[in-house]
């Protein structure tokens, strides 16, 4: 096979450009989600000559591989395809989920044929329109889309063109194809994205700035390892140019940065909830200052917002804090004034499904953060709130929840048990919580969950109480996906505090 020739190694090394000869290279694709189809899409208008692999096909999607002019094969891809080994791919490009040891990417590896993810894809691409656009990288086990979201919006305010693109839903393929162009783009990238970025060589990615916002177990299954997960997260900030963003309370984000291979002249700049050094940004006095990005060098901090400010706004949860001050370490590290960050942050509104407040009634608030799909993002969750009834469970993913559990019980009114993995929760519950009320929806009750759910946490909270959604994992077990979780959680809620009173019929179930 052609794909471990020198030649064709050397020619897919010069591959950087959009005005390279990418004329009848043949490419597979793997997967038809929105990044396959962005990245089938992207190599046919260059002319490569283009199959796609995919377990399952959307009509709708296999409709357009025709109309561009790729190739569809679906496949299992319990082996590699004959079809795909028939049609002698001289490069694979893997959309984010592709285990590392997949047998069709293990045949490639052995084959010698080159394997790129959607990001060194775009990377290499990104001259599509006049000068390329800046890219700020953002990763972390938790709160990126909202840095994310925040940066560009800071971007936007200040008068750059810019995107939040990647992980975050548009994918960053399609952005850098867009007819005007961007000044930047503000890119979240997943620990499956990174694992198949930054190699050193002519695709290596080398952002204008970069944060890993912090570091817990995630994603174990996948990975193999804590290591392995930490490595892949770590590569956001190799060759970083301008700014290192790192979380001052997560020591690991701090040693990944001083273990980063980064352009002469990158800084690394701390950001936390407590007092900022210099070259950092934090809180003094309930006031959000900047100590990295002065003015001159009679300025001791530069004022951001305050804290009261942000509660007036509904952005004054401590990880939400922790979230603004990292955006704003990424946008002053290009050039936003602290007057337009502090404008864009009085009108900023949290993505759905991120401690949203769904409903008040009765001195009891139910609050959706459908999107806390591991225990970390759970944890920070739980410590915006006093008295809780949790709602939790799903897809661990490998994680351990026992710590999560230990450390939350004394907060907790009750605890709902959802999913399919509300084994390892309820035996940490009964081990650090035995007192607790904890109640289970059985899995007979899958199509009803959260109508079940809501009304066994309303069983048991009281005026003052929390009735908090925040799974601590994964939605797939029950759900299309954490949105889908969250509008079914608001619907129950809506229903059961607006309908008929509960005449009682169903009597909670308790586990201990």
């Amino acid at each position: 096979m052609g794909g471990g020739s020198e030649a064709l190694h050397e020619r897919l090394a010069a591959l950087t450009s959009w005005h390279s000869d990418w004329r009848d290279l043949r490419v597979a694709v793997l997967g038809l989600g929105v990044t396959g189809f962005a990245a089938a899409d992207t190599l046919a208008e260059l002319g490569a000559r283009v199959l796609v692999v995919a377990s399952s096909a959307p009509d709708e999607r296999a409709r357009l591989l025709d109309v561009i002019g790729a190739e569809l094969l679906v496949d299992d891809m319990a082996a590699t395809p004959d079809a795909l080994v028939a049609f002698e791919p001289e490069l694979i490009v893997v959309s984010p989920g592709f285990h590392p040891e997949h047998p069709v990417l293990n045949w490639a590896q052995q084959a010698g044929v080159q394997l790129w993810g959607d990001i060194e894809l775009a990377w290499r691409l990104r001259d599509k329109v006049g000068r390329p656009a800046d890219w700020i990288a953002v990763t972390g086990t938790n709160g990126k889309t909202t840095t994310v979201q925040l940066t560009a919006t800071m971007l936007a305010a200040a008068g750059y063109r810019a995107a939040p693109c990647g992980n975050i839903g548009v994918p960053v393929l399609d952005a850098i194809r867009d007819p005007q162009g961007f000044d930047v783009l503000v890119v979240e990238l997943s620990s499956y994205q990174l694992h198949w970025a930054n190699r050193n060589d002519a695709g290596r990615l080398s952002p204008y700035s970069s944060a890993c916002l912090n570091i817990a177990d995630d994603h174990i299954d996948w990975h193999g390892s804590a290591e392995r997960y930490r490595q892949a997260k770590a590569k956001v900030y190799e060759a970083t140019q301008v700014a290192c963003v790192y979380n001052r309370a997560d020591q690991v984000t701090e040693a990944m940065v001083r273990d980063a291979d980064v352009l002469e002249g990158a800084r690394a700049i701390g950001f936390g909830l407590d007092v900022p050094g210099p070259s950092d940004l934090g809180i003094v006095d309930g006031i959000l200052c900047d100590r990295a990005f002065l003015d001159d060098r009679f300025t001791s901090a530069i004022e951001l917002t305050t804290l009261p400010e942000l509660a007036e706004a509904g952005l004054d949860a401590p990880h939400v804090v922790a979230n603004i001050l990292a955006a704003s370490a990424l946008a002053r590290s290009y050039g936003v004034a602290p007057g337009v960050i502090r404008q864009t942050l009085r009108t900023f509104s949290l993505d759905a499904h991120r401690i949203q407040v769904v409903k008040v009634a009765g001195g009891i608030r139910w609050v959706d953060d459908s999107k806390a799909t591991n225990p970390h993002a759970a944890d920070a969750s739980l410590r915006a709130f006093d008295s809780v009834v949790w709602i939790a469970g799903g897809l661990l993913k490998g994680v351990d929840v026992e710590p999560l559990v230990a450390t939350h019980a004394g907060r907790l009114r009750a605890a709902v048990l959802i999913g399919a993995d509300r084994a390892e929760l309820r035996e940490a519950f009964e081990r650090h919580a035995p007192a607790l009320p904890v109640f289970e929806v059985a899995p007979n009750e899958t199509g009803d969950v959260m109508p079940t759910a809501v009304r066994l946490a309303a069983s048991a909270a009281v005026a003052g109480d929390t009735v908090l959604l925040a799974p601590a994992a994964a939605s797939m077990d029950q759900f299309a996906d954490y949105a889908e979780r969250g509008r079914l959680f608001a619907s129950a809620v809506h229903e059961y505090l607006g309908g008929e009173a509960d005449d009682g019929s169903d009597s909670p179930r308790q586990t201990h």
